[in-house]
């Protein structure tokens, strides 16, 4: 036992080195100790979301600094084209759970680390799952996926009088890389700006003009789209909207991506390009997810240990021209719709011309809301009403007349609160509709 304990001691001393003495970049507050490694090996809970090119970098990053208590969630398999860059995986490992394969291989190579697989969504878990981890560090290659989880964690915050208590809070480190760029981030919920606060700093999604695509395509990239925006919402092959992950969904755009590029005697469709465009993805760079990992673990054992200060907040990586970074503040914005406690209200100009259709596109479209299949209920006269639903085909098709009426036509006056859900929050969102005064009075 005591040669145990003192390998031990000699495999942490270099993290004991920073953990153990005063120095002068140390966090104000930080109190040298040799329990705060203890904390580290055996009572620090993280949770690494994605293993993917950055997870499996954050898994041995976090690994090697000591955490034990790792708790991995990805929903996605093995392809052949993650082994140049996923270096957890091999060969063998193809059609496996990314999460599972990845979990395995840190135990088994870093003896005493206890990762735990979850080969699902984040969204099967509800806030009891979240609220056992100390802290969330994110490797998400999807801007849904990471608005999803910065409401969970949102949601879960607790006010008494309008203070905060800081025991319901959970920090969350964001990284994420995109070719030879990438960005770390610290949020401290109720504290820092959120994922929401900040949409406008994620980058367009590439767009193709309909009436290319429609009528003169000349690259694969137009059949895909094509189909993907045309053809899969006319058709609606599987009942249901559009999911990248889903084989099943992605094979079918492949078919008639293809049946169509033979039209127009395009090349080049292939099964690997079907989801790079459905899902947008740019490809990765292995020693960009190495940085980015690097600077999200760092921050990780800054907030597990107080040792120092951690970023304030939002930090920018480019080499592709030499290297380049720079860190900056990013202010929370005061009436943001997950992290503020402002009431939501939607301004409408004219409610006898704005149908319900404009009130949804507004939804999707404005920078603000950037939302991407909302459902919208009500409640009239103390009963509920369902607006509009897409993503169940049977109200779907109840409520599909109710697009074309205007708000007054449907009974929503000023003041009336609609509740919106939508796949980019874990929560029902609130707004109450404002008309101009004009209108009130005349209605």
């Amino acid at each position: 036992m005591g040669e145990a304990q003192d390998s031990t001691q000699k495999r942490w001393s270099h993290l004991r080195k920073v953990l153990e003495r005063p120095g002068p970049f140390c966090h104000p507050e930080f109190e040298p100790s040799s329990e705060i490694m203890d904390f580290i090996v055996t009572s620090c809970k993280v949770l690494v979301i994605g293993a993917g090119g950055l997870g499996c970098e954050l898994l041995k990053n976090l690994a090697l600094m000591g955490f034990k208590q790792i708790h991995v969630i990805d929903m996605d398999t093995i392809d052949l084209s993650n082994l140049n860059r996923q270096f957890l995986f091999r060969q063998k490992d193809i059609g496996q759970s990314k999460a599972k394969v990845a979990a395995a291989y840190i135990n088994k190579r870093i003896p005493g680390c206890q990762v735990t697989p979850h080969f699902c969504k984040i969204q099967d878990y509800d806030e009891n799952f979240y609220r056992t981890f100390h802290i969330i560090v994110c490797g998400l290659d999807s801007i849904v996926a990471r608005r999803w989880i910065n409401g969970m964690i949102m949601s879960m915050l607790s006010y008494e009088d309008g203070v905060l208590d800081n025991s319901t809070i959970i920090p969350i480190v964001d990284g994420g890389t995109e070719g030879f760029k990438g960005n770390a981030r610290v949020i401290v919920p109720g504290n820092s700006a959120c994922v929401e606060c900040t949409l406008d700093l994620y980058p367009p999604q590439v767009t193709y003009p309909l009436c290319t695509i429609a009528n003169t395509p000349r690259l694969p990239e137009h059949c895909i789209e094509y189909v993907k925006v045309v053809m899969w919402p006319k058709e609606n092959p599987f009942n249901s909207p559009l999911d990248g992950d889903d084989p099943q969904h992605i094979g079918w755009i492949y078919e008639k991506s293809t049946e169509r590029a033979s039209q127009f005697n395009i090349s080049g469709v292939t099964y690997r390009l079907v989801q790079g465009v459905v899902k947008n993805i740019i490809p990765a760079v292995a020693s960009t997810n190495a940085v980015i990992a690097g600077v999200c673990a760092t921050e990780v054992f800054k907030i597990a240990t107080s040792c120092c200060l951690p970023l304030n907040n939002y930090m920018v990586f480019n080499d592709v021209d030499g290297i380049y970074t720079y860190t900056y503040t990013a202010e929370r914005k005061e009436n943001c719709l997950v992290c503020s406690q402002v009431p939501q209200t939607l301004a409408i100009a004219d409610p006898n011309k704005t149908k319900l259709k404009d009130l949804i596109k507004i939804l999707c479209e404005d920078e603000t809301y950037q939302m991407k299949n909302p459902g919208l209920t009500t409640v009239i006269d103390g009963k509920n009403k369902t607006l509009y639903i897409s993503t169940i085909k049977s109200i779907e098709e109840r409520t599909r007349d109710n697009l074309n009426k205007n708000l007054l036509e449907l009974g929503l006056k000023d003041g009336t609160d609609i509740m919106v859900a939508d796949t980019t929050s874990p929560m029902t969102l609130v707004f109450t509709l404002k008309y101009p005064v004009a209108d009130v009075e005349m209605n």
